[in-house]
Order: structure tokens, then sequence, then C-alpha cells
């Protein structure tokens, strides 16, 4: 496919007519969601906790209640890293900017979208749900904030970055918070690349109105996945042979970003399997 360099033009019109298809499509979902509030998505604090070094994933299944007590701490802020593809900086073309096309706002992020193309990035299916919560108010949660979330392929290759997809904006996409703080992306569990430990990156922004462009975000930060989903797939799974030296040179504990004392609060809860795919949770905290 020949390159077709990002473009700004009419960013905020694809982003705001995104905004009115969802807002229509999720407003009967919101007031039903409300209406069951009383059993929201259960947490026991901000952060994961799956285990970043021992041989078995965990279930996400903590419970604590009504999820509008307890007590939760603000997800520390991080690097957006050299590949947001949110304006704030450029490839090869120039600014590159997903959040100004339309079409950013999915639920499903594994394929290209709009003039980028339609191919989809191959590897085994994962679903990340977040939850957003508020530190400042007993870890109530926020809805109707926007989340632009993305990583890397399988093969550690950034799409509108790395020189072999800069015609793809595959692993991308925006969602909105529903009234319990929610959202849920599918997606391929991503590959490990040289230095890094296996992660996924995300903004928040306190509206899907306000999210054209990476500065006008509230948080930055990075979702780490534990090591024992990591060994399940790296070496295993087909199309993963190249991350399994890259994930057995580098601990949580050695990785730039995580490897510090809030790395639990980033640590995902992963089950699942190979052959049926896996699930990543996540409570965010952010003090609103």
């Amino acid at each position: 496919m020949p390159h077709r360099p990002p473009t700004d033009t009419g960013h905020v019109h694809g982003l705001r007519a995104d905004l009115r298809t969802l807002a229509r499509r999720n407003a009967l979902r919101w007031l039903t969601a409300s209406a069951l509030a009383s059993t929201p998505w259960a947490l026991a604090a901000c952060g994961g906790g799956g285990d970043a070094d021992s041989g078995s994933s965990s279930d996400s299944g903590n419970d604590s209640g009504d999820g509008d007590t307890g007590s939760c701490s603000t997800i520390p802020s991080e690097t957006a890293g050299p590949y947001p593809g949110d304006g704030t900086n450029s490839n090869s073309s120039g600014v590159v900017n997903a959040l100004a096309m339309s079409g950013i706002v999915r639920s499903d992020i594994r394929s290209s979208f709009g003039d980028l193309g339609t191919n989809e990035a191959a590897g085994i299916p994962l679903t990340v749900t977040l939850q957003l919560v508020n530190t400042n108010d007993s870890c109530a949660s926020l809805a109707g904030y926007a989340i632009y979330l993305w990583h890397c392929d399988r093969d550690g290759h950034y799409s509108l970055y790395s020189s072999d997809v800069t015609d793809e904006n595959y692993l991308r996409g925006v969602q909105i918070t529903d009234a319990n703080g929610q959202v849920s992306f599918t997606t391929i569990f991503p590959g490990c690349y040289s230095g890094r430990w296996p992660h996924m990156h995300f903004e928040i922004f306190t509206g899907l109105d306000v999210a054209t462009s990476g500065s006008e975000d509230v948080k930055t930060s990075q979702l780490a996945l534990p090591a024992s989903a990591c060994r399940q797939v790296y070496g295993v799974a087909s199309g993963y042979d190249s991350s399994l030296s890259n994930f057995n040179a580098i601990s949580l504990a050695s990785d730039n970003v995580f490897g510090d004392d809030s790395a639990a609060l980033q640590l995902a809860e992963v089950s699942g399997s190979n052959a049926a795919g896996y699930t990543a949770t996540l409570a965010v905290g952010l003090a609103a």
C-alpha cells in the first residue's frame, strides 16, 4: 500500500461526529447501567495485583462491595513514549494524530480504520477492561471520561511509526467510561520488544470533546502485563517467537517505567489461555 502521510484536516469534525454517534448509541445503555449501580464492577483497590513473577495468571474476581467506598491510590503518571500518535510528535511524514481520525472511537482496535487501510493486527485475542475511579471521592466511578489506549503489535511494532506499519493505525482506539467508570477494548496480546516490559499506554481526557490532542489529557500512564501470562504466550503462541528472548532479558523491577514501588498500581490482572484468549483488568485511580 502506498504511504499516505497523516493529516490534521477536519480532525475536530471527525471526533465530534464520533461523539454524536456514540452518544446516541450509549444513552440507553448508560441509563440502564445507572439503574444497576447497586452491583457495579468490583474492585479491591486501584491496581491489578496480577502476579509479576509467579507461574500462574490471576483472576479478576476481587470483591469489595458496592464500588463507591474503600480506599484507592492514584495511578502514576508515565511517559507516553515515542509513539503516542496523539498530535504531540511526528513520524517520518510529519505530525501524526490518530485522535484526528474519524473512527478512532471504537471498542475493537485490532484493525486499521479510516483512510489508512483495513489490515488487522494478528495475535492472541485480549480484552482489556479499565475502570476509572476517583481517589478524592471514596473510589467513586468516573463516568463520561475518554480513554485513549494504544500498544505495539505482536512483533513489537507501533502503527503509524514503525517502518513496516506507517500505513496502519491499528491497536489504537478511544472509549468513553460508562456509569460504572468502565471501558473495554478488544485487542491482541502485545509482543515484548527489547528493553521494555510488556505494556500498554493510555491517556485520560475529561471528555471526548477535548480528546483532540494529547496535550489536553489529565493523566498519561501505562498498564503492565503479569509475567505468568507472558510466559504462556511468548515462545508458545504462533507469531510471538521474537518476544521470548526480549522478555527473558528484562524484569518488572529493571524496567525503566515500572521499576519502582508504585508498579503494583499498574499491574493488570490477567486470566485466560492461548486457545480461548485472555482478559486483562485494571482499576485506574484518578484524583478528579
